[in-house]
């Protein structure tokens, strides 16, 4: 597998420079954009999704729906649309953005652009990087926050996201 190249930024987002994805994980000190789906079904549960155990981040653990690089080059909404297609099979989700925040943590820091869309079909996730895929309810969210099973990134995002909706 090639490394993939991601742009280094500032806390603004500003770009400073392009370097590969091995030279980012690993040093926290290297901000780089990622965009996150928060997708839900219309009876309002948020699909979740078990990462895979071979993964380099979070591995086991259940994680945002959606949640990848944006590439050196690539605009916000066109890595919004790849990372659903990718790794839910999800062809056409009308992203709403919501927020964005900062997440590190001693392997990385993440300058965070979530979205969020509604979606009822079938979901063909990508089986290489995720185990399994499920809708939760917040009440079972909220019951599980801090009992190892889900990745501290996701946390993080759902703190953000019930801090947005208030």
């Amino acid at each position: 597998m090639h490394d993939e190249l991601l742009d280094v930024v500032n806390e603004k987002g500003e770009i400073i420079r392009t370097v590969s994805r091995s030279e980012v994980h690993g040093n926290p000190s290297l901000i780089h954009r990622v965009v996150h789906v928060l997708v839900f079904n219309s009876d309002g549960k948020l699909l979740l999704q078990k990462r895979s155990l071979n993964k380099d981040v979070a591995a086991g653990k259940w994680d945002t729906s959606v949640g990848g690089h944006v590439n050196a080059g690539e605009s916000l909404h066109d890595a919004v649309l790849r990372e659903t297609e990718e790794e839910l099979g999800i062809p056409a989700c009308t992203p709403h953005f919501l927020y964005s925040y900062t997440h590190s943590n001693p392997f990385e820091t993440e300058l965070v652009y979530t979205y969020s869309c509604v979606y009822d079909e079938k979901i063909k996730f990508q089986s290489e990087e995720i185990d399994e895929v499920r809708p939760w309810s917040m009440e079972e969210i909220n019951t599980n926050i801090g009992s190892g099973i889900l990745s501290d990134n996701f946390e993080h995002e759902i703190k953000m996201y019930l801090e947005f909706k208030l």
